[in-house]
């Protein structure tokens, strides 16, 4: 069957399920519902600290086959889920299902714990390193699930995904299990993604590597959803948080791409008083900050709110009075860590607040405008962030299309060649963001607009901004390149990618 991007799926994956095919970003299949938070109680006596792993696997009732869940807020240099999975493997544990936020090749040791049946199920919002190319091998014995950071909320709430143990990496704990991750030798900010675990997870286990004295404040999950607190040496390395680019680029081609890109925004005639954004921590999309920072400063413009995953770059412009406040998921470096400690307008959210589709207010929705970054586009304006061209999964959603579908002018920067290879394509590889939600395609050779844009590319035009059909983008980059071979059809589907409300917008296919 064919879902609303053209995209062939089979009605039923094995492993994964009846397949609810997306029909576009706009269209609802079923009434959105949050389920009951049902409390297993245990019995304990105000001190919740148990003395290993081993002993919180045994009272929290672990089994075979069971579903355990994971925050990714330190990012590349998390020891946590390692940790847990290496005691579970040494107990003699199988078939686990591993809820992780997000995967990096600091967990290069969970393709050992798939290969001997520790692990046979996985589901994430994002992968990259070993774990991804093994799972793009056929290595794990069910698909994969992609969720998008508000996707993996609203699964979690709605009942889709249902988590029976979460170990969550709490950088500050004390005795009744109150958390923060703002203080402690590893800080990592606000616990975002880590919110609809501890509310809905069947049992919660705070692992900690600062147990302090009752109370813990400030606190962001409260002690009335853990049952019970780890103590340990290390959760985990705090620079691996600052993992991928963070730096402004200076490249002259990206940074002509961020120029024409912030040209666009003031074309658009949002940058005005009360704008919000939100950008990536790539260097292109921290140049185009760095512009619109010059432009709001030139025209004394005070933004609402600023959102997403934190760099110091966003809260440089947040001290100095650009935006009233920053809404911050996840810290992508140490300055956001220390911002969020002593700025109170610089607010921690929950993944949900951020990005589900179907609670009363998701903060994606106030966006005015977003900047995005591509793997690959198509001429559709469909566009994919989890695999390369050859199919291997490199990265996945997160939040890049729950965003795209919420601002009012989302905006893909891309330099049109990526390693001899044209980035606009016919179709994708695989189909992370549908066009739809893809107002237009920034390069240094010029702008494409979407043609549901019609009034966006009239103020462009009117702006002498260089305009230019998505098919001229892609004749150009190919008259460089060539035109690229298509991957053969695939056959065993290793991955399902589900859009934000959950149905399946793409397979990923065994390489």
């Amino acid at each position: 069957m064919l879902n609303a991007v053209r995209r062939e799926l089979p009605e039923y994956i094995e492993g994964y399920g009846q397949v609810k095919t997306f029909q576009g970003a706009n269209v609802e299949q079923d009434k959105p519902v949050r389920r009951q938070v049902v409390i297993d109680k245990d019995s304990v006596d105000g001190n919740k600290v148990l003395s290993s792993l081993q002993e919180a696997m045994a009272r929290c009732g672990l089994t075979d086959g069971m579903t355990i869940s994971f925050h990714h807020h330190l990012r590349n240099g998390d020891h946590v889920l390692n940790m847990v999975l290496e005691e579970a493997a040494r107990l003699g544990f199988k078939n686990l299902k591993i809820a992780a936020s997000s995967i990096f090749p600091v967990h290069a040791p969970l393709v050992r714990h798939m290969e001997n049946g520790v692990v046979t199920g996985l589901c994430t919002n994002y992968i990259s390193g070993p774990v991804a190319e093994a799972v793009t091998h056929g290595l794990l014995h069910t698909p994969l699930v992609m969720h998008t950071h508000g996707g993996r909320a609203r699964a979690i709430e709605a009942g889709d995904l249902s988590v029976d143990v979460a170990f969550l990496a709490a950088p500050s704990c004390d005795a009744c299990g109150n958390i923060n991750g703002v203080n402690g030798p590893a800080a990592c900010g606000f616990l975002g993604y880590a919110i609809a675990d501890a509310h809905y997870a069947r049992r919660v286990v705070a692992i900690t590597d600062n147990l302090v004295e009752y109370p813990n404040c400030p606190v962001e999950i409260s002690q009335e959803y853990v049952d019970y607190v780890v103590p340990v040496a290390s959760l985990g390395d705090v620079q691996g948080i600052i993992s991928g680019t963070t730096m402004i680029t200076r490249d002259p081609v990206g940074l002509r791409i961020a120029q024409f890109a912030a040209e666009v925004i003031a074309a658009s005639g949002l940058l005005k008083e009360n704008f919000s954004f939100q950008t990536g921590a790539g260097g292109i999309s921290l140049a185009v900050a760095a512009y619109v920072r010059e432009m709001m400063k030139k025209q004394k413009i005070t933004g609402s709110f600023a959102s997403g995953g934190i760099t110091g770059y966003l809260v440089e412009m947040l001290e100095e009075g650009l935006f009233r406040a920053v809404f911050d998921v996840q810290c992508f470096d140490l300055l956001a860590v220390e911002s969020q400690r002593r700025n109170r307008r610089h607010q921690g959210i929950s993944a949900s607040f951020y990005a589900n589709p179907h609670n009363k207010g998701a903060v994606v929705n106030n966006l005015d405008v977003m900047i995005l970054g591509a793997t690959e586009i198509d001429k559709d304006f469909n566009v994919n962030v989890t695999t390369d061209s050859n199919g291997v999964l490199i990265g996945g959603s997160g939040g890049h299309s729950d965003t795209a579908a919420g601002a009012k002018l989302s905006i893909v920067v891309t330099k049109l060649t990526k390693v001899r290879l044209p980035i606009i394509r016919d179709a994708v590889t695989t189909i992370t963001t549908p066009g739809e939600t893809v107002d237009a395609v920034v390069t240094e050779r010029g702008i494409a607009v979407n043609p549901r844009r019609g009034d966006l590319r009239q103020r462009l035009e009117q702006a002498g901004l260089l305009v230019m059909t998505i098919d001229e983008l892609q004749e150009i980059a190919q008259a460089m390149t060539g035109k690229p071979d298509s991957l053969p059809p695939g056959r065993d589907i290793v991955a399902v990618v589900e859009y934000r409300d959950g149905t399946v917008i793409d397979v990923v296919y065994k390489v």
